[in-house]
C-alpha cells in the first residue's frame, strides 16, 4: 500500500482512529522516547482534540499560522 493510499483510506475513519494511528507512527519513528514524556503528550493532544471537538476551542487554518510565521520571522 502507498502513503497516498493509506491517506485516502484513512480520510474516511473517524478522528480518534486517525489520532491513534498517527501515534502509533509517531512512536515507531521515536522509540527511545522517555514513556514519562510520552504520556504527557498523549494526554495533552487528547485533551486538545477533545477541546476541538467540543468546540471550546477553534482551529486556525494552516494557511492562517504559515502567514503568521512569516510575518514574525520577515519573510
Amino acid at each position: 500500500m502507498t502513503a497516498e493510499q493509506i491517506i485516502k483510506e484513512a480520510s474516511h475513519w473517524p478522528r480518534e482512529q486517525v489520532a491513534d494511528l498517527v501515534e502509533r507512527l509517531t512512536i515507531s519513528i521515536h522509540a527511545d522516547v522517555n514513556p514519562q514524556i510520552d504520556e504527557a503528550w498523549k494526554t495533552e493532544t487528547r485533551r486538545r482534540l477533545a477541546e476541538l471537538e467540543n468546540g471550546k476551542i477553534q482551529p486556525i487554518p494552516g494557511e492562517v499560522v504559515s502567514a503568521r510565521v512569516r510575518q514574525i520571522i520577515g519573510r
